[in-house]
């Protein structure tokens, strides 16, 4: 049982009267996966059999699908090039895999007859139509704070939101699993993954944002924008429970924020303020601000502005003595050779010195045997 192209793109509905059946794909809204096809009886088929596909028959299959031919829970046929195919059960199976690769090919061989229809009569075939467009807009959220590792803060409890998309890879597996155990009509994205899923997904949300924050050495505020890193994460993660199950993957997450409970604020806080005063050109720089924050405060001071800066003064020693002893922490750029400090005036002494004077008019000289100034010989 084969397929054979008729047409290489869609055809009016009008030509359906020229086969004895026209199979096409209902107009499926944006969170449905799978959907049985419409099989419309043309004036060749006189007396149609409900259940079976006459040989001879049209199947039209649209863009971005995949259409699948099964018989009793087994797929006959499959094809994911959009275009109108003639139905011939004398001919072996054409698998058509458009953009999805061998890989399909290697799921149906792996699937085989292992799948049947609970409960259907010994003939049943069907068409369906899996829908391979992204389907965006999931939302997904924390209720509760979520545990995650920095590098530098350490332990964390965070709050996120955020939306994602998947997207169907492998059609046969979605198909087998999903219409083979319970055939249906329609399957939407809620029948296949419900609120169970979406507990799961936020859970590995949690584990992809920490193994992105430590592969790329990033604080947790910059997570946003590596969706496509957290996207990839998710799909290891999740890879038995979404893909192995379904044959979907994730195709993109976007967090659009992420906060600290307040606790975890004030942690952070805490280490950045021992950063600030473990360095100590940052601790310059607040000496510095705070200096100058003092100064505006005691020139405002209420018992006056002298009263003000003798107060600035005293703290100014105080601070003088912390950074004293801070900076005898410090390492010497090159401690095996001592800072040597001029004594005062050292620098003009020897300038002084190397000056000469005329014995005769006392204006200095600039060296030579004879005065610029007067022209007496020099000793």
């Amino acid at each position: 049982m084969g397929l054979i192209k008729a047409f290489t793109s869609s055809v009016s509905s009008s030509l359906g009267d020229q086969f004895k059946e026209y199979i096409s794909c209902p107009e499926m809204d944006s969170d449905v996966l799978v959907q049985r096809g419409i099989v419309n009886h043309g004036d060749g088929n006189k007396n149609p059999s409900e259940g079976v596909i006459t040989n001879g028959s049209a199947i039209m299959v649209p863009e971005s699908t995949a259409m699948m031919v099964i018989e009793n829970g087994k797929i006959l046929d499959f094809c994911a090039e959009a275009g109108t195919y003639t139905f011939n059960s004398e001919s072996e199976p054409s698998i058509f895999t458009g953009g999805l690769g061998k890989g399909i090919i290697d799921t149906i061989k792996k699937i085989g007859s292992r799948t049947t229809f609970g409960g259907q009569t010994a003939q049943d075939q069907r068409v369906y139509y899996v829908n391979l467009l992204a389907i965006v807009g999931n939302k997904f959220g924390s209720p509760q704070p979520k545990k995650i590792t920095d590098d530098k803060y350490g332990m964390l409890e965070v709050t996120f939101f955020g939306e994602y998309a998947i997207k169907v890879e492998d059609p046969a597996i979605l198909v087998s699993n999903v219409i083979g155990s319970n055939a249906k009509d329609t399957v939407l994205f809620s029948d296949v993954l419900g609120d169970q899923f979406k507990s799961k997904f936020v859970e590995k949300v949690t584990q992809a944002i920490t193994v992105v924050m430590r592969k790329h050495k990033i604080p947790f505020g910059d997570i946003g924008m590596y969706g496509t890193d957290i996207s990839n994460e998710m799909n290891n993660l999740l890879d038995a429970d979404l893909y192995g199950k379904y044959g979907i993957k994730v195709s993109d997450v976007a967090i659009a924020d992420i906060n600290l409970t307040e606790e975890s604020m004030k942690r952070v806080s805490k280490i950045d303020d021992a950063t600030i005063f473990s360095n100590p050109n940052m601790q310059s720089g607040l000496m510095a601000n705070a200096t100058a924050e003092a100064m505006q405060n005691a020139a405002s001071n209420e018992n006056g502005a002298m009263m003000g800066f003798m107060g600035m003064n005293m703290a100014g020693q105080a601070g003088a003595n912390v950074m004293g002893t801070v900076n005898q922490n410090v390492t010497p750029t090159t401690p095996n050779e001592p800072i040597q400090t001029p004594e005062p005036g050292a620098l003009f002494t020897k300038e002084e010195n190397s000056l000469k004077f005329c014995p005769n008019c006392g204006k200095p000289v600039n060296g030579g045997n004879f005065c610029g100034n007067c022209g007496a010989k020099l000793n």
